[in-house]
């Protein structure tokens, strides 16, 4: 099968059906062209769509994808852009693989056909002159045999003619020869023409165009198979990527089956945990007997916890602690009489709460949160610390690190001065530690706070009491009340009674309004003075030996225990000077042998 030989008179139907399939490469071309722009199309909507879904920095999104079900759309959402990398790999591989070689090929196939069919024609041509040249010939031939037939017929009739001298007939006769002689030269010359002219035509038909005809057809078949091999490629491109997305998918699977409920519930209660307890059974108020009316320790509308009943002036009410404060419940102590503590109490000097406690408040009723959370509940006031100190401990390594980083460098530069001069790095070394020293100081204080929500160090405002005698007696209410106030509650923190009593007449010029006091803390057990101790610097309190007085809280590893003598006298003696006796049913209470 050879279109050389059965298609040797198809030349321009070749030439069309080349033309065409040329039309169908290229067609084809521009159908995986679209294909990739709806790879890359489709592909960006993926990866448009998870990033709108992706939780945003620093928001409150953020904190919500703790949950396992939130991790799991948040994997869901980075296996789809693994996903619509993928099909932008469909879309490169088509291109590199199909388009660039397809669009080369058609340029050289263009060429090719080019070629072969302007050989066909120019062979085309050949032969038509060749036919020329025979028809031309044979033209000639055959008029000159006409000129020498009537050329004899003349020659004939001047012969025949009496009338007619010798010198005419012979002048006929030699024309009639000279014709004769004419068509026998055109004769032989036809007979050559027609001869190169058939071998002319045998070597078209049987040798030039078969020949050309043959490489046309091998042309168009290597673009059949050209194209064939696209469309394998085109499927092997989509089946190089399928095992990818079945691990994109696998990985969809695997974050839904992580998906775990309690662990969900778990946070939930992590998230929203205040720390506090419920209230305890509210106690039967004997309205019978007025003068020995008795408040529950765990009432609603107690504000002491003591059972005392305390007289209140200017019409204040404390706003109730439950469910925002748990009480703390102690062995009740012996009771003074109710006359002497109003005369104690009308006697006392108006107790005004420190500049930090009234600025706290005040923050609270404008809305700003305090630096130490202490508008939190304790647990997530202890999440919000730890958070806070965790990114100044980042801080202060990266401060480090850059520290480290510039003194090799000065190290550098001292040893090879030309690189740069070592001075010019010591204001920037400079700036640096200053900065960590900020951030140690910021972080401490964190921690402080931290370690006082925690329970490991005792209140920030006792510490600083036992640590440093640079406070004078002027500034100790402040500090005490200050200390007051962070006692109030288990976690530190300001409680609706405190917010209640700094929103009334707080900003007044002389602070004359007073302020009900803080309900001190209850004792936990007794102590001996083993030892006299003269408590000189602030926050602590003098002891003589031998006597016994209420120990309030204990030793928290620094040293010092907290005791009181009386309503107005409390404060630090060393743990050494001391033997205590701890109530066993007194709340956090240790036992000691």
């Amino acid at each position: 099968m050879s279109w050389g030989t059965e298609l040797w008179d198809q030349f321009d139907n070749l030439e069309k059906h080349t033309q065409w399939g040329i039309d169908i490469l290229e067609k084809y071309i521009k159908f995986v062209k679209e294909r990739t722009e709806i790879e890359l199309s489709y592909a960006k909507q993926l990866r448009n769509l998870s990033k709108k879904y992706q939780p945003k920095k620093n928001s409150k999104e953020e904190e919500e994808y703790r949950y396992t079900a939130c991790k799991a759309f948040l994997s869901t959402l980075n296996e789809t852009n693994d996903y619509a990398g993928q099909h932008e790999v469909i879309s490169e591989n088509l291109t590199a693989q199909i388009i660039a070689g397809l669009a080369r090929y058609v340029q050289e196939l263009k060429q090719e056909r080019k070629s072969h069919f302007h050989d066909g024609r120019k062979a085309q041509q050949h032969i038509e002159t060749c036919w020329k040249q025979l028809e031309s010939s044979k033209r000639r031939f055959e008029r000159d045999c006409k000129e020498a037939d009537r050329a004899q017929q003349y020659f004939e009739k001047m012969d025949a003619d009496i009338n007619v001298t010798k010198a005419d007939v012979e002048k006929a006769r030699q024309q009639a020869q000279m014709r004769h002689q004419m068509a026998e030269d055109s004769k032989a010359d036809y007979s050559s023409i027609l001869q190169k002219f058939n071998h002319e035509q045998r070597e078209y038909y049987h040798t030039h165009i078969p020949n050309i005809f043959q490489k046309i057809q091998e042309m168009e078949e290597r673009r059949v198979v050209r194209i064939g091999e696209s469309m394998k490629t085109y499927a092997e491109v989509d089946r190089q990527v399928i095992p990818i997305v079945g691990k994109c998918l696998d990985g969809i699977v695997k974050a839904a089956e992580s998906i775990d409920e309690k662990n969900d519930s778990q946070l939930v209660i992590e998230a929203y945990k205040s720390g506090f307890e419920p209230p305890g059974d509210i106690e039967f108020e004997d309205y019978t007997q007025p003068m020995k009316r008795t408040v529950s320790d765990n009432s609603l509308s107690n504000s002491r916890g003591e059972g005392k009943a305390e007289p209140k002036f200017g019409g204040k009410s404390k706003g109730k602690l439950w469910p925002f404060i748990k009480k703390n419940k102690s062995p009740k102590q012996p009771k003074e009489p109710l006359s002497h503590r109003f005369n104690e109490f009308m006697t006392s000097k108006p107790k005004i709460h420190c500049f930090r406690s009234l600025k706290r408040g005040l923050s609270l009723k404008l809305g700003a949160t305090p630096e130490d959370f202490s508008n939190l509940p304790p647990e997530q006031r202890r999440k919000k610390l730890q958070q806070k100190v965790d990114e100044l401990n980042k801080e202060i390594q990266k401060e480090m690190d850059q520290r480290d980083a510039i003194t090799k460098m000065k190290d550098v530069y001292l040893k090879n001065p030309q690189m740069g001069d070592p001075a010019s790095l010591d204001h920037k070394l400079t700036e640096v530690s200053q900065n960590i020293e900020k951030l140690r100081l910021e972080a401490q204080k964190f921690e402080a706070w931290l370690a006082e929500v925690e329970g490991r160090l005792p209140a920030r405002s006792d510490q600083a009491r036992r640590q440093s005698g640079l406070y004078d007696a002027q500034t100790a209410p402040t500090v005490n009340n200050c200390a007051q106030a962070r006692e109030s509650s288990p976690d530190g923190s300001y409680t609706e009674e405190q917010s209640q009593e700094n929103e009334v007449k707080v900003l007044t010029a002389d602070f004359d309004d007073e302020f009900d006091d803080e309900e001190p803390l209850p004792a936990i057990g007794t102590c001996k003075a083993l030892y006299t101790f003269d408590g000189q610097n602030e926050g602590t309190i003098s002891v003589v030996e031998g006597e016994t007085l209420y120990v309030i809280e204990e030793d928290k590893g620094d040293g010092w225990t907290r005791i009181r003598r009386n309503e107005d006298e409390e404060g630090y003696v060393p743990t050494s000077y001391v033997e205590v006796y701890l109530d066993k049913n007194a709340k956090g209470a240790k036992t000691y042998i």
